[in-house]
């Protein structure tokens, strides 16, 4: 049993393993239930069909798919940079306030995507070429969707990652850790809560209602849906709708990412595209045409459990997608780009300001938005920040950027506002140091009031991270009062986002709709 435990469950599959792990799953279901957080719990009804259908190349010990998809793959936890791994608050401590920011469940590839793999398929099989070597398979495989007018850019709806489920059970995974800031039923106050209008968006809130409030959530919770319109100014949970330059900006706005992507894309692809050619001298494949045969392992996985396209690539080149993407994000929306922050603080500031007032204003507060809303506040937030930008001509193994555990689908980042026991905390609470501008370094002592009994938690995908500089607080949180202070100064940094963006003083300059009462 110890020898199955220490081996990724995608490997025992590939291994040929499968049969095995059916066979005995009564015995080895607390391993799993140890190792796996649950999965062997939930989904030993699919096990079956599910296992010898994810698979990875074998180049490498201990392979995992799932952390290298750049966003495309399932929700999975953070395990890198965290200061641990789970939520339970840190001893004497309890969450008195939550605010969580979340992207969109499982869903297909966006209709640009998935026309982009649809071309590619058509083009080979107009071709009458029978492939041969690593994409053999694809002379009988069948794409993902039946119907792909209607499900592209859709919540995923099958296998043991559909997003619908997804949703569903991140609410009752939030009821279970947060049902004491819910509201009771005799409460005269509903839970407002809030989705951009984007329909994956709004369907992930309320697949996530059913399982925070029940299938009645509607007698319990409000959903707010706000539009993606371009003329809110800042009152919006998607600013890269409204901002101005970044639209318009061809070079430097929404476009970057691209731009940068094709620049790192270039130092890989042509490689593969060689490896292929040599199996198939009679049907050669474009860099973007190879780029989507790995989004596809992706957003099979999501659809069906698996794919065989996982394993037509080597582990060099999941570790240059991964890159690829985060070079993606990192200069669409991301500290790399010069919009991404201004777009992302303005969440951020209206929930520091929810945060400082404390939960008579509101207990929980509940955001769903796109990938690129939570890279900007991530942007803006600063917690990954590194001086250097992302290389485009190399894979920077050191960076600190990487989102396949940050923004998977359903990634979600969470604010907790902690109170802890003043004597506890104080015990914990150290000393910190004031870097100013002129250089000098200032200690600061623990001031005995209230304040010291508060602080800020964030986590990641059910990992704690802390935030650079400011981890004085019990589990490395960070106290309420430098928390402010730091977002202020981040927003005098970022600037103002209808300056940034072109935008005049007759649009919103502040994110204002987010209130419990």
């Amino acid at each position: 049993m110890q020898v199955l435990a220490s081996v990724p469950l995608f490997a025992l599959a590939c291994a040929g393993l499968g049969a095995v792990l059916i066979a005995n799953f009564t015995t080895i279901l607390p391993v799993f239930r140890a190792n796996y957080n649950g999965w062997a719990s939930r989904y030993v009804s699919n096990l079956q069909w599910f296992l010898p259908k994810v698979c990875m190349p074998q180049d490498e010990p201990n392979p995992d798919i799932l952390y290298h998809l750049g966003g495309n793959g399932p929700w999975i936890q953070k395990l890198d940079g965290v200061e641990q791994a789970g939520f339970a608050p840190p001893a004497g401590c309890q969450v008195e306030q939550v605010h969580m920011i979340s992207r969109h469940a499982e869903r297909y590839p966006t209709a640009g995507a998935g026309g982009r793999m649809l071309k590619l398929l058509e083009r080979i099989r107009q071709s009458n070429v029978t492939l041969r070597g690593d994409l053999g398979f694809v002379n009988q495989w069948q794409y993902f969707c039946d119907d792909s007018s209607a499900q592209h850019d859709q919540l995923t709806r099958t296998g043991p990652y559909a997003g619908t489920m997804s949703a569903f059970r991140t609410g009752t995974k939030l009821r279970t850790r947060y049902s004491h800031l819910l509201p009771s039923s005799s409460s005269p106050h509903r839970l407002n809560f809030w989705a951009s209008s984007t329909k994956r968006v709004v369907d992930t809130a309320e697949y996530f209602a059913h399982g925070l409030f029940g299938l009645d959530w509607a007698s319990t919770a409000t959903l707010h849906i706000v539009s993606d319109s371009s003329n809110l100014g800042a009152n919006t949970l998607t600013p890269q709708n409204t901002c101005l330059r970044y639209r318009s900006d061809s070079e430097l706005g929404h476009n970057y990412g691209y731009i940068q992507l094709a620049k790192f894309s270039a130092t890989y692809l042509h490689k593969i595209g060689v490896r292929f050619r040599r199996q198939n001298p009679h049907l050669p494949f474009t860099d973007q045409e190879i780029y989507s045969m790995q989004e596809m392992c992706g957003f099979e996985t999501l659809t069906r459990g698996g794919s065989p396209w996982c394993a037509v690539f080597t582990h060099e080149d999941w570790r240059n997608f991964e890159y690829a993407r985060d070079i993606l994000l990192y200069y669409r929306a991301g500290p790399g780009n010069k919009f991404g922050a201004p777009m992302g603080w303005l969440w951020l500031n209206a929930t520091a300001k929810l945060l400082q007032q404390g939960p008579d204003v509101g207990k929980m507060f509940l955001s769903f938005v796109h990938d690129g809303n939570l890279v900007a506040m991530l942007a803006a937030l600063g917690i990954f920040y590194s001086p250097a930008s992302l290389p485009t001509t190399y894979r920077d193994p050191s960076r600190i950027w990487r989102l396949s555990q940050v923004t998977p689908m359903s990634g979600r980042v969470i604010f907790e506002r902690l109170t802890c026991n003043p004597t506890h905390a104080s015990s914990q609470y150290k000393p910190y140091h004031d870097h100013a501008e002129d250089g000098k370094n200032t200690q600061h002592s623990v001031l005995q009031d209230a304040r010291n009994s508060t602080f800020i938690r964030i986590n990641i995908n059910d990992g704690i991270v802390a935030l650079p500089n400011c981890t004085s607080g019990p589990g490395s949180s960070c106290p309420l009062e430098e928390f402010l202070a730091f977002i202020n100064r981040r927003g005098d940094e970022v600037g103002d986002f209808r300056t940034v963006c072109g935008l005049g003083d007759n649009v919103p300059g502040a994110l204002e709709f987010l209130h419990q009462r």
